[in-house]
């Protein structure tokens, strides 16, 4: 191997700090950044790089920093806070260097051996130096006594400038935060700007001059070019009525009942909106998307939960730069390539995006607005806020905190334009980690944990949001997420206008990644959360009724309400006794659903066996991990993978009636609406919606997306070819199922769905026995009385408190006897039985013999009593 030999030909290596943003030439590829500086006094360095034996050292634009062995490696403190660095040597630099870290951080930095060269990561050291006065730090604009002043955290900026209304007005370093800051005049409110952040950009290898947007903006110019100096306190952007507005009374978690709902989807294809794909749609109180809401609302949903509205990366926000399809879409065959083609030459242009792809996290998105320059998409937004609430519901926000749009010099990079290498998250190597898809960040660092906090603080108070669905939550820290709970349990309606208690909080509690088995941190995943009082979905039961998974590559494979063993497609493999040993299974995995979720939940499972809920298999995993109800979201569908009809037109039969699809998709959804705990719907669910068997729909436009609140469109089946992309491989299985024009349904079925559904929704609503506040009241008060060897394939009877619940998704009327219950009498719920549904008033109940008797693909609830 070639050998450096001497500091000075390193030193020789590394670029000036002031080379010229406007270099023409490539940089070369940088070193990898394999040497962890994790604080003040320590450097990790792996095992692996360079000879062991040689000197170590740090060099930096001034001069060069000799490390000292640390005995041991790592110490126990160290190894607790870095667990992925544990096997890494460890290496100390001497008290003397020490009062020069701050200005070595400020500029280019590299590990040596006499042998190798490596980059070196510095969010470890910089949380150490800067962290503790940092986070007392008020970043972005804030006012005081009608005065702006602009902080921006840089610790490693040379420089940092504020461009604002056409000249460059200088920023003051705190050398002990690392914040720099401005005051102006009063006259600067409402203006734009931008800050010049002079800073050592470690992928280019030189030092730049970013131009760039505040990362804690409030507000933006159209297609975020600037940041606006704005006081949300302002009340030129409060509608009229913001400050006194009334919320519909809060739910706890365990009792919400939530639409999920995307800004645009809700009204664009609306006719009756003044508004469609705004903000404002939500004020249109009398279109037919508004009065659909509202019936939900009283039915007993809580919480309508909004995809991203904050701003983000991917759609233009002026409307005469947004593109449209050009092609007669309607004309097209139902199951034909063309819309997908078309639909995908504008979909880099056109008006949507699902928007998990952050730019700001803290303003809203402003193609959602009338206008998106400046304070209209404020101002929309509450308005949008008061029209869910004089509905009848609160409004939860999807946030996206666990990546951004890009990183490095990408122009849609800002975080990563202010302090390089800091608040993404950075594999061993020092490249980024994309686990998520994009760029991920890294909220285990303090000042990246800090903004979420910060960010979800003022979405709670400026905005008045009641809840929080945080995207891909186990790549944050379970001490952030807590550390978010406890922020918004601070905030009173004394002094801060809202309940922070009352504001809901759940999200994805996946487990994959570099973050995997807590690698770097106690991760905010479904099992860590459990006994947090903060939810994450629960894909358990999810499967178990759809059938197979999510990414699998057959979609026909059945589930309980997808005619598994009991109604079969002829495509579900194995043996009529392995499809009926699978679904008796699935029903295991659907009673723990039922509980909560619930791990320590007693029960006779399929096999005759006691089995507690963390007993029964989920691929490998617990099926049953929550510690109380409220742990666990129960959900069938949801934005990602087919909608819940379109599985369903997947799995069943392509023979089943219109009428039967209807009864089967009410009965999926009954799993999770009349589940202990919280539960999710994707919006539209209820009429049928679909998607055209597009399982990834983020970019697929308006023509796939859009929900058709009035039956007489249809339900979204049958408008081609979903998007090749995600989809070509599984076109075959599509094409004969979107050419068949029985599986388009009519008005009947739509209706009849929402309306049963509907039904559902108030039983769970007036029903306390729905509404455990403990697992040991669950356990006492929730039962499987027919569960075991043998019971009957297709069918779960749960008994709760005075109530009898039965889902039959068999084909046909199934009897289900309990001899215990015999002299006791029970009759239909009084809300089915004067309900929208007449195939459930023909269930019955002989008292004598203590037999129920449902109709097939039907969802029945008896209640005690003459």
């Amino acid at each position: 191997m070639r050998r450096l030999v001497t500091v000075a030909a390193t030193i020789g290596l590394l670029l000036p700090l002031a080379a010229a943003t406007t270099h023409a030439n490539p940089a070369p590829a940088p070193p990898q950044a394999a040497v962890q500086w994790i604080d003040r006094t320590t450097v990790a360095w792996p095992k692996n790089l360079g000879d062991p034996t040689h000197p170590h050292r740090l060099v930096h634009g001034t001069g060069t920093f000799a490390l000292t062995p640390q005995p041991g490696g790592l110490t126990s403190g160290q190894r607790a806070k870095y667990p992925h660095l544990a096997a890494y040597d460890a290496f100390r630099i001497a008290p003397g260097d020490r009062s020069h870290v701050p200005d070595a951080l400020r500029g280019q930095l590299a590990a040596v051996t006499d042998d190798i060269t490596a980059g070196v990561q510095i969010p470890g050291v910089l949380d150490d130096l800067y962290a503790a006065p940092a986070a007392k730090a008020e970043l972005g604009p804030a006012f005081h006594h009608g005065r702006p002043t602009l902080s921006v955290w840089a610790p490693t900026a040379r420089r940092v400038a504020l461009e604002l209304d056409g000249r460059t007005v200088p920023m003051r370093r705190d050398a002990t935060s690392g914040v720099w800051s401005v005051t102006g005049p009063r006259e600067w409110t409402g203006k734009p700007y931008r800050y010049a952040v002079t800073v050592w950009a470690p992928t280019v290898r030189k030092t730049v001059t970013n131009l760039v947007t505040d990362p804690c903006s409030t507000a933006l110019t159209a297609d975020s070019a600037r940041s606006v100096v704005t006081d949300l306190a302002d009340p030129a952007l409060a509608p009229p009525g913001w400050q006194g507005l009334r919320k519909p009374r809060a739910v706890p978690l365990r009792d919400a009942r939530i639409q999920e709902l995307h800004i645009r989807d809700f009204s664009v294809a609306d006719r009756t909106s003044a508004h469609p794909g705004q903000y404002l749609a939500f004020t249109d109180r009398t279109s037919a998307g508004m009065r659909h809401l509202k019936d939900l609302a009283d039915a007993g949903t809580s919480y309508v939960h909004l995809l991203p509205a904050f701003d983000f990366a991917t759609v233009p926000e002026k409307r005469a730069d947004q593109a449209t399809p050009d092609c007669d879409l309607a004309a097209l065959p139902a199951d034909s390539e063309r819309q997908q083609e078309c639909v995908g030459r504008t979909a880099a242009r056109d008006a949507y995006n699902w928007g998990y792809d952050p730019l700001h996290y803290t303003v809203p998105e402003g193609s959602y607005a009338s206008d998106p320059d400046g304070p209209r998409r404020t101002l929309e937004f509450r308005q949008m806020v008061q029209g869910l609430a004089g509905a009848g519901l609160r409004t939860v926000m999807d946030v996206v905190y666990n990546h951004t749009a890009a990183s490095g010099q990408d122009p849609r990079s800002v975080l990563d334009r202010v302090v390089p290498g800091y608040y993404q998250r950075l594999l061993d190597d020092g490249t980024v980690a994309t686990s998520t898809c994009c760029a991920n960040t890294a909220p285990e660092h303090a000042m990246m944990g800090k903004l979420v906090v910060d960010s979800v603080v003022t979405w709670a108070k400026a905005y008045k949001v009641d809840g929080f669905r945080f995207d891909l939550m186990g790549h944050h820290p379970k001490a952030n997420i807590l550390a978010v709970r406890e922020a918004l349990d601070a905030l009173t309606p004394a002094k801060d206008g809202v309940d922070g208690k009352a504001i809901v909080l759940y999200g994805e509690g996946w487990n994959f990644g570099e973050v995997a088995n807590d690698a770097r941190f106690v991760q905010a995943t479904q099992r860590n959360m459990a006994g947090t009082g903060i939810a994450t979905f629960s894909d358990r039961a999810r499967d178990a009724v759809r059938g197979g998974g999510p990414f699998g590559a057959d979609p026909r494979v059945q589930g309980f309400a997808s005619g598994l063993y009991t109604d079969p497609n002829g495509a579900t493999p194995g043996t009529p006794g392995e499809q009926r040993a699978r679904l008796l299974h699935a029903q295991d995995l659907i009673k723990v659903g039922l509980t909560g979720n619930l791990a320590a939940y007693r029960f006779t499972d399929s096999a005759g066996r006691s089995v507690r809920g963390s007993d029964v298999d989920y691929n490998g995993a617990p099926a049953g991990y929550a510690a109380a109800p409220g742990d666990a979201l129960a959900y069938v569908d949801a934005h990602d993978n087919e909608t819940l009809y379109d599985a369903l037109a997947f799995k069943l039969p392509q023979r089943t009636a219109p009428a039967d699809r209807a009864r089967m998709q009410v009965l999926a959804m009954a799993t999770a609406a009349l589940s202990q705990g919280p539960a999710l719907s994707q919006a539209g669910t209820d009429l049928l919606r679909s998607k055209s068997l597009d399982r990834n729909s983020f970019d697929s436009g308006d023509w796939f997306n859009a929900i058709h609140w009035d039956c007489a469109d249809g339900n979204g089946f049958g408008r081609g070819l979903p998007p090749a992309a995600d989809n070509a491989a599984k076109w075959p299985y599509a094409r004969p199922l979107l050419a068949d024009p029985a599986l388009r349904p009519g008005c009947p079925p739509m209706e009849a769905a929402s309306a049963a559904y509907r039904d559902l929704l108030r039983i769970r609503t007036t029903e306390k026995a729905f509404s455990h506040t403990t697992a040991a009241g669950v356990q006492t008060d929730l039962a499987f009385p027919l569960s075991g060897k043998d019971e009957t394939p297709g069918v779960i009877t749960m008994r709760l408190g005075s109530l009898l619940v039965v889902l039959n998704a068999t084909p046909d009327r199934r009897a289900q006897q309990l001899p215990t219950l015999a002299g006791t009498p029970y009759t239909l719920h009084p809300i089915q039985a004067a309900g929208s549904d007449p195939v459930v008033k023909s269930a019955s109940y002989d008292r004598t013999s203590g037999t129920l008797t449902v109709p097939g693909r039907t969802v029945a609830v008896f209640r005690q009593g003459g």
